[in-house]
């Protein structure tokens, strides 16, 4: 078995392209597994995004404000929508999921069809006020296809952004030479949640998937800086970072909060003076200045008009309060709450994510060095308290609508900066790395495989049918035994080359600054 796994990391990590095809391939199957066996409309405001989308591909980069009578979090108001132009079958998208959704023990079949009348009359989106771009990537095979053929396409188009983008943050991890270790943070970091957006149309599955990307190659200039490999990393951290700002108005944000954490790590005298020196580092950094000045330009000129009837018992300081209580909830959302969020993860999907990051956290507190601990439990701070700040102070405005998966784009960092410093500080021999490696990412392809099973009987046959949904009374086109045979064999091989052993020759490959055992010196440099 181990020489098999060790042909398979000559194949698959003989070079960063064909590793990047392959985590691609994968990351796709397991995003479009979710995109293709969830109910249309399932998501979180699905609706208003595929409106949104087919409307930008169709040229409609705005519209006309429309307020509309909504109830969100038990408030009444009037919320400022955005009215397009787009064939009528696209109003009835916001009731299709209504007759399911909050009924756990009610299966999808009950949805409507929504229907295929090609007369052009209004629809309205919430969405209206996002930036553009992301909607004219996934919106264009509206062009092709009417009905849910077009929407199954537009979520394939979000899988492939996000897979993508997750593809290039294994790739990055890849070149460490403790890769497995790297990689372990990766796919700690890409949960159940997280691949669950990513097949959705909605903007939260590019952020988080962008955010993992900005995470690991930030860290991978400050704690294994490379010469040699520091043009290709700031590609990523610049490719990855364009699509975190632009694509909804917290991403400004989670960027500069990324930056942030990873100076702190900074401990290498002259690291900082190398990287600035780099004709590539004022290249991506004017064009980041230019998606931010753009992204602030588009956020000024559409403001939310929306009138809420905030009751008056709902203060800053009462907020504040139920938002700290409700951070269980948001952890749990961050990990895996799926439908509107009406459809939680096994409490095994929980217990296992929970292990394995507070394992990596524990070990990264013991063996990192004082300004590594200082960042690492700065991280665990902000992961509870910027929700508190960030809804309180918006509480009277809008009510209490913070959702985890708000945060994910910034608390990937969590997981990814503590098993890089692991990977940079701790002494290769004392624990059993790669046991611990071994057993942690075969839990996690585990419990994800369980979310995934989990929900998808949630919406064939609801909470109170039978565990294997032999009679399902909804089921996904191909049914939802190839689905689910698909998504367990792609997060099997997913996780792969974590599995493999790091390889002696790897810094002469990959070369690592970071080593514990070199000091912080490249004994061979890699060709260009």
């Amino acid at each position: 078995m181990t020489s098999a796994l060790t042909r398979l990391a000559d194949w698959s990590a003989g070079t960063p392209r064909r590793l990047w095809l392959i985590s691609f391939a994968l990351f796709f199957t397991l995003t479009g597994s979710w995109a293709a066996a969830s109910p249309i409309g399932s998501s979180p405001d699905e609706h208003a995004h595929f409106i949104r989308a087919a409307a930008v591909a169709r040229g409609q980069i705005g519209g006309t404000e429309v307020m509309v009578p909504h109830t969100v979090a038990g408030i009444e108001g009037h919320f400022a929508e955005t009215g397009v132009q787009l064939p009528e079958w696209y109003r009835n998208l916001p009731t299709v999921h209504e007759c399911y959704s909050w009924k756990q023990r009610q299966p999808a079949s009950c949805a409507p069809s929504p229907g295929n009348s090609g007369k052009i009359a209004q629809a309205t989106t919430a969405a209206g006020r996002y930036h553009p771009g992301y909607y004219l990537v996934t919106g264009w095979p509206s062009l092709l296809a009417d009905g849910p053929k077009g929407l199954y396409l537009m979520r394939f188009m979000s899988a492939l952004l996000c897979s993508a983008l997750l593809a290039s943050a294994v790739v990055t991890a890849s070149e460490w030479r403790r890769r497995s270790l790297a990689m372990l943070g990766v796919f700690a970091a890409a949960t159940p949640m997280t691949l669950y957006m990513s097949g959705m149309v909605n903007p939260s599955g590019g952020e988080i998937a962008a955010g993992i990307l900005v995470w690991t190659a930030l860290l991978s200039i400050v704690l294994s800086p490379d010469p040699v490999l520091l043009n290709r990393r700031l590609a990523r951290l610049g490719i990855g970072g364009l699509v975190l700002i632009n694509i909804r108005p917290l991403g400004l944000i989670w960027f500069g909060g990324a930056v942030v954490f990873c100076l702190l790590l900074t401990q290498r005298r002259g690291l900082l003076g190398q990287v600035l020196r780099r004709k590539a580092l004022w290249l991506w950094t004017a064009l980041l200045g230019l998606a931010t000045a753009g992204a602030l330009l588009w956020a000024a000129k559409h403001p939310d008009n929306s009138k809420i009837d905030i009751p008056d018992s709902l203060t800053t300081g009462v907020a504040a309060k139920r938002t700290l209580g409700n951070t269980e909830v948001y952890i749990k959302q961050m990990l895996g709450f799926f439908g509107w969020l009406d459809t939680p993860a096994p409490a095994f999907m929980y217990l296992v994510w929970m292990a394995v990051l507070t394992t990596v956290v524990v070990l990264a507190l013991v063996h990192g060095r004082a300004r590594e601990v200082v960042a690492l439990l700065g991280m665990l701070v902000a992961v509870v308290m910027v929700p508190v700040v960030a809804q309180a102070s918006q509480a009277e405005r809008i009510g209490m609508v913070w959702q985890g998966r708000y945060l994910l784009p910034f608390a990937v960092g969590l997981p990814l900066m503590a098993v890089l410093i692991c990977a940079t500080r701790a002494p290769e021999r004392g624990l059993p790395w790669r046991r611990l490696v071994g057993l942690s990412v075969v839990a996690l392809v585990l419990a994800d495989v369980a979310a995934f099973y989990w929900t998808l009987r949630r919406f064939a046959v609801g909470t109170a049918g039978s565990w294997v949904a032999t009679s399902a009374h909804w089921a996904p086109p191909g049914g939802w035994v190839f689905w689910t045979c698909l998504y367990a064999a792609a997060a099997g091989a997913v996780v792969l080359p974590a599995l493999l052993p790091d390889r002696r020759d790897e810094a002469v490959r990959f070369p690592d600054l970071g080593s514990p055992r070199t000091g912080g010196r490249s004994r061979v440099p890699e060709p260009a």
